[in-house]
């Protein structure tokens, strides 16, 4: 069990997300960075998609009540277990009465508090997600508090101290052209990939906003709503692009110019509000081969966990 003592941010339970039920108007919704939330569950030999908190814009003090593994992936983070530095991608294992405080975010948006066996709670369609608007799933549908008590999937268990290479962080984000790309004018093109885009403080995890000079398409389209998935770069009338991310609605009617490919969602999500985000075009061949290169990063972490003692 873990005890919650205080909440200066926002915190929730997260797994990698809840599929299937588009259909219905369900999000799929789950860990903003879903890479550094499966990175953290290997160093700690849990399954990929074990339940996890993930923790944003501020701090969050918790006491364990027995030997409990745990790690941050992530944002790195200022911690302190017992008033001992604890750090980003560093497995430890907290004793009983021990108390964790993460004082702050220092760079990232989005760190992962993982535990050994993962957190004990209900699956609501198939996923242990929290979907905040939704208010089902996680722990009672909503953020933590202080007061709140978790369980853990693992009781009184003991790992041995282990590091991994964290996650870089970059704001050179890759993406591939989408449906509507020709739509757009040369100039609104070429703009897209060139030039840096400021990220707006009214993003969140619904979509990611950017500012500067407006797109243009080269006539105004008639679109039918479609399928949208997280990643989706939307275009809407003023020209600025949206990037539609976990808890995005499922349908959408804007233009599309683009989508981020799937290894590089979670490197955008870390991005800091009000810095500048450069896109990069690539083909749908090399989305793969990134792809597998984020697969062999946590074939890594198997390894030199089978391997630690």
């Amino acid at each position: 069990m873990i005890y919650i003592e205080k909440v200066q941010g926002f915190a929730h339970i997260q797994d990698l997300g809840r599929y299937g039920y588009r259909h219905l108007g369900v999000s799929h919704g789950g860990a903003m960075d879903t890479l550094a939330l499966q990175a953290g569950n290997l160093l700690l030999k849990n399954a990929n998609n074990a339940p996890a908190l993930e923790i944003t814009a501020g701090g969050l003090t918790l006491t364990f009540d027995c030997n409990t593994p745990f790690c941050f992936t992530g944002a790195l983070v200022e911690a302190e277990l017992d008033g001992i530095p604890v750090f980003s991608y560093f497995r430890y294992t907290a004793k009983a009465r021990q108390t964790l405080t993460l004082k702050r975010i220092a760079t990232g948006n989005y760190a992962y508090l993982c535990v050994s066996g993962g957190f004990l709670v209900p699956q609501v369609l198939g996923s242990a997600s929290t979907d905040l608007k939704a208010q089902f799933g996680g722990f009672q549908g909503r953020m933590l508090k202080a007061g709140d008590n978790l369980p853990t999937g693992l009781r009184d268990t003991q790992l041995s101290m282990l590091a991994i290479e964290p996650i870089d962080f970059t704001s050179r984000i890759r993406a591939t052209a989408s449906s509507e790309y020709e739509a757009f004018t040369a100039d609104s093109r070429e703009r897209f990939w060139h030039q840096g885009w400021k990220l707006q403080a009214n993003s969140n995890r619904m979509g990611y906003r950017f500012a500067e000079k407006a797109l243009k398409l080269t006539t105004s389209l008639e679109m039918l709503s479609y399928a949208a998935p997280s990643g989706t770069v939307q275009v809407p009338p003023d020209g600025q692009p949206i990037v539609l991310l976990a808890d995005a609605q499922t349908t959408g009617g804007y233009p599309k110019i683009a989508c981020i490919i799937q290894a590089d969602l979670g490197r955008l999500a870390q991005n800091p509000f009000g810095s500048a985000v450069q896109f990069e075009q690539v083909s749908r061949e090399q989305a793969v081969k990134i792809y597998q290169r984020d697969q062999d990063y946590l074939d890594s972490i198997r390894r030199k966990v089978n391997e630690a003692r």
